[in-house]
């Protein structure tokens, strides 16, 4: 299967325009529950690429994928010109950080100690905690507002503040790419915006390359710069969001009709959904005819 136009196969890793992470034609399935198949993803290096689609499409399990957690049933994931299950498994933690959908915190850990396991793959033999992941912990907490939360035990606190200092963990790994599956899980309006902005920041300032799961269309048209359009397992559509989100497109792969317009705030794309009476115009015409 030759690359789409743009996209460089992961099979020449000494061509400087090789993409980091990619898998190619992967089948990926729980037991005998295939989920996609022949799927084949460059994630560009310094984007911000968000994956959307309807639920039970394939968006965690590709994540799951390029992350080690999920080894396809058939076909590859490349981290760096590597098979990624053929790499030492802290080599990757070096490279690649991950904050899972649900994550389950061992009892009775502070939230300074839990950030602090971001620091696991920084460590060995003949180097052990330093003034350095001390600064890196300090940091990451302060920068998903959880610092003055550091004594506190992780099982007490709300779903919303765990939610982020799982960000601040997989932050304080300091990895050139990071991997969020539903990041904004758990969390209001106000805090969705804070992290989908922290998240902005990491790829513009730090130049790191992010991969997030949304379900909000919205949210992941204002703040990717490549979008990844998934249904039943296929892609369906890839790009910058200003080329490839159109009422056509929504409609294809969620089902919905909507307007498409440009939002006042970014000028990225806005999808209006049709109200509810006019869905049901709609639908008595359809009936009718």
């Amino acid at each position: 299967m030759s690359p789409r136009p743009g996209v460089t196969s992961g099979l020449n890793n000494q061509r400087s325009n090789v993409n980091r992470l990619s898998a190619e034609n992967v089948t990926l399935a729980y037991d005998q529950r295939v989920i996609a198949e022949q799927l084949s993803v460059e994630i560009p290096d310094n984007s911000f690429t968000v994956i959307v689609g309807p639920n039970a499409c394939g968006k965690s399990t590709l994540l799951r994928a390029l992350s080690r957690m999920l080894k396809p049933s058939a076909g590859r994931v490349l981290l760096d010109g590597q098979v990624i299950q053929s790499m030492p498994a802290k080599q990757v933690a070096r490279t690649l950080g991950l904050l899972p959908q649900s994550s389950i915190a061992p009892d009775g850990i502070t939230v300074g100690d839990l950030v602090g396991r971001g620091r696991y793959p920084h460590q060995g033999l003949l180097r052990q905690w330093s003034a350095e992941d001390e600064r890196v912990v300090q940091e990451s907490m302060a920068q998903t507002g959880v610092a003055e939360l550091a004594d506190r035990y992780v099982d007490e606190l709300s779903g919303g503040q765990r939610q982020r200092v799982w960000i601040a963990m997989a932050l304080a790994q300091q990895t050139p790419l990071l991997l969020l599956d539903e990041p904004t899980t758990y969390l209001d309006i106000q805090h969705q915006i804070d992290v989908l902005d922290l998240c902005a920041d990491l790829h513009e300032e730090q130049g790191r390359t992010l991969v997030a799961v949304l379900h909000d269309l919205n949210h992941a048209a204002r703040y990717a710069t490549h979008l990844i359009a998934l249904r039943d397992g296929r892609v369906i559509a890839e790009g910058a969001p200003k080329d490839i989100v159109t009422a056509e497109l929504v409609e294809r792969v969620f089902g919905m009709r909507c307007q498409v317009i440009d939002d006042p705030e970014t000028g990225t794309p806005l999808v209006v959904p049709a109200a509810r009476r006019a869905r049901d115009r709609v639908g008595a015409a359809t009936e009718a005819s």
